[in-house]
């Protein structure tokens, strides 16, 4: 028939969490009989107690005691699989940390190749001559801008004798002048020849003063 009509199509393999999830089905429905069992077992206990010795308290005691061995075996049966749950967790817990744990190796491998690639273009010998060219630059720079902040001092070799004596000099000549000036008279500097601008020489005092008047 397989021949015929072909293979029938293969069933997925189970998981772990279809597993586990199953495992939690069969384990709702021990909770739900176990919880209907104590159900019982409460009925025959409050009938127990408002009855007095005898065949009838006897046949319902053996009752409840029957109730108790399927609610024995109920709970072993669930505890169990309880076990192989938690079993399985564990495993699946270990399955997915070892795939977060390669997933981080394949990243890091790939960040290692793109490394390599990226360093492996860089030339160090070119980055030392750049950062010696970079240094004598800034060395440069620095005994320029020590050039151009030197002060002009007065040099040594001059004497302040022969300053002082040139000073008096220049003060003498501008008292003098200052006198001229007062006077009315023309400053030396106009005497000898009169400048371009200049029209007409400059006129007398007595000029000056008629015309003031």
């Amino acid at each position: 028939m397989n021949r015929l009509f072909g293979s029938a199509p293969k069933a997925p393999k189970p998981t772990l969490n279809s597993a586990i999830t199953n495992l939690d089905s069969r384990i709702s429905s021990f909770d739900v009989k176990i919880a209907s069992l104590n159900a019982e077992l409460g009925t025959y206990q409050n009938k127990m107690a408002k009855m007095r010795d005898g065949p009838g308290k006897s046949a319902l005691k053996s009752k409840a005691l029957k109730v108790l061995q399927r609610r024995k075996q109920y709970e072993s049966q669930r505890d169990q699989l309880q076990s192989q749950v938690w079993n399985m967790e564990q495993a699946q817990t270990m399955q997915d940390n070892l795939a977060g744990v390669m997933t981080t190796v394949d990243a890091m491998k790939t960040t290692q190749k793109e490394l390599k690639k990226q360093y492996g273009k860089v030339d160090l010998d070119k980055i030392e001559r750049m950062q010696d060219e970079m240094a004598d630059l800034l060395d440069v720079g620095n005994e320029i801008n020590e050039t151009l902040s030197r002060g002009y001092e007065v040099p040594d070799d001059v004497d302040e004798a022969e300053l002082d004596a040139e000073l008096e000099l220049l003060g003498a000549e501008m008292e003098m002048e200052g006198v001229g000036m007062e006077a009315g008279g023309v400053p030396d500097f106009m005497k000898d020849e009169v400048p371009e601008f200049i029209d007409e020489p400059p006129e007398t005092s007595g000029k000056v003063q008629e015309a003031a008047r």
